[in-house]
């Protein structure tokens, strides 16, 4: 999984989300159970995602 590095000025953007607390307390409890960090897990999906589902890079012209 990837590391988070936690220092200023490194390119890391901070990002909240709302999500029933109950959803919140599961999630911690499983990511906890497995050894694993919250942001690790969600970081991962966010690429798997980004990977999956962004748009393919506009083709250049003769002039670009």
């Amino acid at each position: 999984m990837s590391q988070i590095k936690k220092k200023e000025g490194t390119g890391i953007k901070r990002l909240n989300i709302n999500i029933p607390t109950e959803l919140h307390r599961s999630f911690k409890s499983t990511t906890a159970a497995q050894g694993l960090e919250m942001t690790d897990v969600l970081l991962e999906f966010i690429e798997k995602y980004v990977a999956k589902n962004e748009p393919a890079a506009p083709k250049k012209g003769r002039r670009g």
